[in-house]
């Protein structure tokens, strides 16, 4: 019988995904896109969660904890993807408005030319996957460093000490990945309500600004933070 701290434990985690972070804009920028997005790049994260989990079971986060080098490794390349995912927020806007002007007229929104027949994912201007959502989801977790160290310093402090570690660490990350597949179904649920807002051409073009912008200050305060 497990006799972790379960109170305090479900206090900290739905504290945690209730402060916006990385994923949550990932997340959020991809529901509002095709709710089957937001979907994916949740799981994504959650697929993350999974491997600072293990890591954290397995006594690998502390290595890179201890090592600045592994430490910093793994920030800057958090950081390095998510001013990625910025820019390439903004260039996709960038030839949206040039396809719109070319054309004389806003571009379609979510019609019969945004459908999945060819295995590809429309948000009416530019495309994509159900997989590489999914892939965001996964990266913007796997490289935050933040997350790995909610494993190594956050989490042990609600197990029994004189138990299993390894066995009281899996069952507290499994609770955590569950409680987050929760909240992002949610999440996407209402942040699909968005969608319809997005039939505006303009409101569209300002929200992937304001997206594409938010994530490259995140990375670079994730870069140059701690």
């Amino acid at each position: 019988m497990l006799s972790v701290d379960l109170v305090g434990f479900l206090g900290v985690v739905l504290l945690a995904y209730l402060v916006p972070g990385p994923d949550f804009l990932v997340i959020v920028r991809a529901a509002v896109l095709r709710p089957a997005l937001g979907r994916a790049a949740a799981l994504g994260a959650q697929t993350g969660l999974c491997v600072h989990m293990f890591a954290a079971a397995l006594g690998l986060s502390v290595i890179a904890a201890r090592s600045p080098t592994a430490f910093t490794g793994i920030k800057l390349a958090g950081a390095a993807y998510l001013v990625y995912l910025g820019v390439r927020a903004l260039i996709a806007v960038r030839r949206s408005a040039v396809e719109r002007r070319r054309r004389g007229r806003p571009s379609p929104d979510a019609s019969p030319g945004d459908r999945e027949d060819d295995g590809r994912a429309r948000d009416g201007s530019h495309g994509i996957t159900w997989r590489e959502s999914f892939t965001q989801g996964l990266l913007t977790n796997v490289l935050n460093p933040k997350a790995a160290l909610f494993f190594l310093s956050i989490l042990p402090q609600f197990v029994d000490r004189t138990g299993p570690m390894t066995e009281q660490i899996f069952f507290l990350g499994v609770l955590d990945v569950v409680i987050g597949i929760v909240y992002w179904l949610v999440l996407v649920n209402v942040a699909a309500k968005l969608r319809i807002l997005l039939s505006r051409p303009a409101f569209r073009h300002r929200w992937e600004m304001t997206t594409g912008w938010l994530f490259i200050a995140i990375g670079f305060g994730l870069a140059t933070v701690g």
